[in-house]
């Protein structure tokens, strides 16, 4: 059985290096799905041997176009397929080498479902912790070719068939790169909470605060990284703890955008307003004379301020209270 990386990517040249190097020790081949990258995140891939390239043409952003795109390109191999369906900013764990789950995975049946739980690395790569999104999510398919369907955010990233066998992996872990660069974590979900206002209108702002900002109610869930989790990598030479820090994402580039094309009183109520707007415009030479000034008035801010403290403690009665009560005002 062949095992098939798929992977979409948009600007992912401050990880990707890595990324190919670690999917590289476990995977017979890897596709990519490029999203029009401006970053050099082609010429890296392509200096990977067993990276076949494809094209994203979409401008838009919707899961399940690119995940169709990858699974098409991934059953023009012939041979039997397992697909683990992994981001540019996860890899496997390095034990999976001397983990016995492994076999049980290369040994499952077509039709499998194959689901990690996914861990995310802080910043000071010595420490993680897994929330509940991350729990039994299905990376990984043991294909069959069965029908594909998805959400266009959020989505699953791998056919789920009704009924389909189950092996849920304990051991072998799923880790997440994106909080390790906490201020490129903060720019993706700003972009989120504008992509809600765009295309869910009817969803309130306080649901999707709580959504993406998620990171800021750890409390005490953060536990130690175990060694092998990296060491193998390691072993081979891959650097695993370092971050390629960037001054400008490409999400808040799209985000002026946004705010040039529906106004800024459009996004007054997501948190987004932590940033200076009018000083990226200016970096970026914009002439086109739009205020990107903040919009929020007095009582927003302070909802904005009681949202970020109460976030720890957002499961609370007396919090969920107090939404239901801002609930009645819109939001």
């Amino acid at each position: 059985m062949k095992v098939i990386c798929l992977t979409p990517v948009k600007n992912e040249a401050w990880i990707l290096e890595r990324f190919l190097k670690c999917a590289s020790l476990w995977a017979d081949h890897i596709i990519i799905a490029d999203q029009g990258s401006t970053d050099n995140s082609r010429e890296i891939a392509l200096r990977y041997p067993k990276v076949t390239l494809v094209e994203n043409p979409s401008s838009s952003f919707n899961e399940p176009e690119r995940q169709r795109i990858l699974l098409d390109a991934a059953r023009k191999i012939s041979d039997s397929r397992l697909l683990i369906s992994l981001d540019a900013d996860e890899c496997l764990t390095s034990n999976f080498r001397k983990s016995t789950e492994w076999q049980t995975v290369l040994n499952a049946e077509p039709g499998t479902v194959i689901c990690f739980n996914r861990a995310n690395l802080m910043p000071d790569m010595k420490s993680y912790w897994i929330d509940g999104k991350g729990l039994n999510f299905p990376f990984g398919f043991v294909d069959d070719d069965s029908e594909y369907t998805g959400e266009q955010i959020h989505s699953k990233r791998v056919p789920t068939p009704s009924n389909a066998p189950m092996v849920y992996l304990r051991d072998i872990k799923v880790l997440h790169y994106q909080f390790t660069h906490w201020e490129r974590m903060q720019s993706k979900h700003r972009w989120y909470q504008c992509w809600e206002r765009i295309n869910r209108s009817s969803r309130k702002s306080i649901e999707v605060y709580r959504q993406y900002h998620h990171m800021d109610s750890l409390q005490d869930q953060v536990q130690l990284l175990p060694e092998n989790w990296l060491s193998q990598y390691e072993a081979e030479g891959i650097d695993m703890t370092s971050v390629r820090r960037e001054a400008i994402f490409w999400w808040d580039r799209e985000i002026l955008d946004w705010l040039s094309k529906y106004g800024t009183e459009t996004f007054k109520r997501e948190a987004i307003w932590d940033f200076n707007w009018s000083e990226l415009a200016s970096k970026l030479g914009d002439c086109s004379g739009t205020s990107y000034s903040d919009p929020r008035n007095k009582f927003t801010k302070f909802i904005h301020r009681w949202l970020n403290k109460s976030q720890p403690r957002a499961t609370r009665l007396s919090v969920r209270f107090v939404e239901k009560v801002l609930g009645l005002v819109g939001w």
